[in-house]
């Protein structure tokens, strides 16, 4: 589902985030005050729809409307709604500090920064629903969000594993957490359940490894 961008690609995830003004569109020009201000507005308005309305009835247009901006500007932006649900994603899971206590035990610290990620407490059900369903669509601009965000999953559980961890652990745990937000957003699993999970696999797969 997520794929990483090699460690030379310069649209990588930056650590820490960045703010919307800095950062180019995947594959777009830098964008000028006036465009950030109107990319910031779908955004927005994009995570206000699927507060309103089934992942079915949303559409560029109807977000673009939304934003009050036109649907030919959406697209100069975004080539899809899909393309607009997944940078929603992208744009919460950026935002929160990427700090790691090395202190606390291992589980707790793969489920604090699974709760960092974005697809848990930090936004309704309706929200991370219906952007994790726009993560599995096919366009390339939506697969390049989804090799952004596999990059910063990647980073972010390497980190709470601690510098000396086992790599094979760090792709079962990878896999464990792909699985389970597929599960959630299907609605087999609760969101608020995926720390706990990831805190799980973690000490399973440690204890198995001592």
């Amino acid at each position: 589902m997520f794929e990483a961008l090699p460690d030379n690609d310069p649209l990588r995830a930056r650590p820490g985030g960045a703010t919307l003004g800095s950062v180019d569109q995947p594959g777009r020009r830098h964008l000028s005050e006036r465009q950030a201000e109107a990319v910031e507005r779908l955004v927005v308005a994009a995570a206000g729809e699927v507060e309103a309305r089934p992942y079915g009835e949303i559409s560029v247009r109807t977000i673009a409307k939304r934003a009050g901006v036109a649907p030919a500007t959406a697209y100069t932006y975004f080539s899809s709604k899909d393309h607009l649900l997944a940078e929603v994603l992208w744009r919460r899971m950026q935002s929160p500090p990427v700090l790691v206590d090395l202190n606390l035990p291992l589980p707790e610290r793969v489920a604090e920064t699974v709760r960092t990620m974005g697809f848990g407490a930090l936004d309704s059900p309706a929200v991370v629903s219906a952007c994790t369903t726009a993560l599995l669509g096919g366009g390339p601009d939506v697969k390049h969000v989804r090799s952004r965000i596999g990059r910063e999953i990647t980073q972010r559980l390497a980190a709470a594993l601690g510098p000396e961890a086992d790599p094979a652990i760090l792709r079962v745990l990878q896999i464990t957490y792909t699985g389970a937000i597929l599960s959630a957003g299907m609605g087999h699993l609760p969101f608020d359940a995926l720390p706990g999970l990831l805190a799980e696999a973690a000490d399973l797969l440690t204890r198995g490894a001592a």
